[in-house]
């Protein structure tokens, strides 16, 4: 994050442009630092004296360090501990800046003194914000009373480094009691404590569907139910790594299905965390204990009737049905299963609806998500057992719900799958079941 919130810093000093910045991003992410870069700015070396090591690197064809070593001008314990810095992603940031432009180490250190005392951070601050570690940056732009609010921020910019980009940092967080947004996905969970986790945009900017296509892998031009659908899969995500979290501390907390909301107001006890994401802006909307009112009237999304899944209608024996109130989900599981050779003989959106499929087309194995609106998928795999005592059930579960599943597994489960999907877990289980 230091390495986009100074280079915003130097941009509004004028020192550097709209290119400079961009290139700067994208290269600091793989260039190599240069020994002799790494010395300069830990006081080593002087820019003379790496300008003398180079030359005679070039007559005599050997390493950087090896031709110090030979000049007196480092020891090897020194040149060891510049090999252990080349990835640290300030000292990238600012080779590539002093490459890129006329900026002296000199001018560097006073705009770093000028943006430290700007942001507000002490010295010690600035050095933590250099190192990048999520874990001990978050403290400095996150600060509550209330518990988890630290935690859910890690959880959620940690996913967005994992699914969307590295490329976006945050400011600090602020309390509030009322929010109007363009777009909302939320999801509350409940039990031992009260949490709403929330992604939103305030104005129209596009990383709300950045969000939505990166996660998805689809494309996307509008923000619409996909997109809404596509971002409440990526907090359910997060949600079931807190609640995994939690439950290991003994706060048990039960996941309620996404919701989507378009141009409403938040009401009631919060934090709003403003991500930049790629020079576009979004918050995460956090409350814990607390009051939290995302709107009136939700979007309507992962609603699918299973008749209109099939095209015409038409009933078919065998193949497989999938339950999901994520389309995401669903379209991520039929993709992989028909690739694999199966056929998707319908989907549903919710367990009331995958009960009345499953009646109907009497697949030889059914996915059911856990998290689902009008019932959750525990409730029909009971009902659609009661009908079919020998239903091959394979569970789609979140991190999080470890409870629920056991339930599940004891009821007569056959198998389960975990968010985020993957492939070879997938066909590993539906064969699985299958087999018997």
């Amino acid at each position: 994050m230091f390495c986009q919130l100074f280079g915003k810093y130097l941009q509004e000093k004028e020192l550097i442009n709209d290119f400079d910045y961009e290139q700067l991003i994208e290269g600091q992410m793989s260039v190599r630092v240069r020994l002799g870069t790494i010395a300069v700015m830990d006081g080593i070396l002087t820019e003379e004296e790496v300008e003398q090591i180079n030359q005679m690197q070039k007559s005599r064809d050997k390493r950087f360090g090896d031709v110090a070593v030979e000049m007196g001008l480092l020891t090897d314990d020194q040149v060891g501990e510049l090999l252990a810095k080349q990835g640290n992603s300030y000292l990238q940031f600012v080779q590539l800046l002093m490459d890129m432009t006329d900026i002296s180490k000199e001018k560097l250190e006073e705009c770093l003194e000028e943006f430290r005392k700007k942001i507000g951070f002490t010295p010690e601050e600035m050095e933590v914000l250099k190192k990048d570690d999520l874990d001990e940056l978050l403290p400095m732009f996150v600060y509550s009373s209330k518990p988890y609010i630290q935690d859910i921020a890690g959880l959620l910019t940690r996913n967005i480094t994992r699914f969307v980009s590295r490329d976006f940092y945050i400011e600090k967080a602020r309390h509030e009691t009322e929010y109007s947004y363009t777009h909302l996905a939320c999801q509350e969970l409940a039990g031992d404590a009260s949490v709403f986790v929330g992604i939103a945009e305030a104005e129209e900017q596009g990383t709300f569907l950045q969000i939505a296509a990166s996660f998805s892998g689809q494309d996307m031009d509008s923000v619409f139910e996909d997109a809404y659908d596509s971002v409440a899969e990526f907090i359910n995500v997060t949600s079931g790594l807190l609640a995994t979290a939690l439950s290991k501390n003994g706060v048990n907390i039960d996941m309620e299905p996404p919701l989507g909301f378009a141009g409403q107001t938040v009401k009631g006890d919060f934090y709003v965390i403003p991500v930049v994401l790629q020079n576009r802006r979004l918050d995460l909307l956090i409350a814990v204990n607390g009051e939290f009112n995302a709107g009136d009237t939700p979007v309507r999304m992962g609603v699918v009737s299973h008749e209109t899944a099939l095209g015409d209608g038409e009933s078919r024996e065998g193949g497989i049905l999938i339950v999901d109130d994520s389309k995401m989900s669903r379209k991520m599981l039929r993709s992989i299963l028909e690739n694999a050779g199966y056929h998707v003989v319908a989907e549903a959106g919710n367990g009331r609806e995958g009960l009345e499929a499953y009646k109907k087309f009497k697949p030889d194995a059914v996915t059911l998500d856990i998290t689902m609106p009008e019932m959750d998928g525990l409730e029909a795999l009971e009902k659609i057992l009661e009908a079919d005592p020998g239903a091959n059930a394979v569970m789609i579960t979140a991190a999080g719900q470890q409870e629920k599943l056991i339930r599940a597994l004891r009821a007569g489960a056959k198998r389960f799958i975990s968010k985020p999907f993957n492939e070879e877990e997938i066909l590993s289980n539906i064969s699985d079941v299958l087999k018997k």
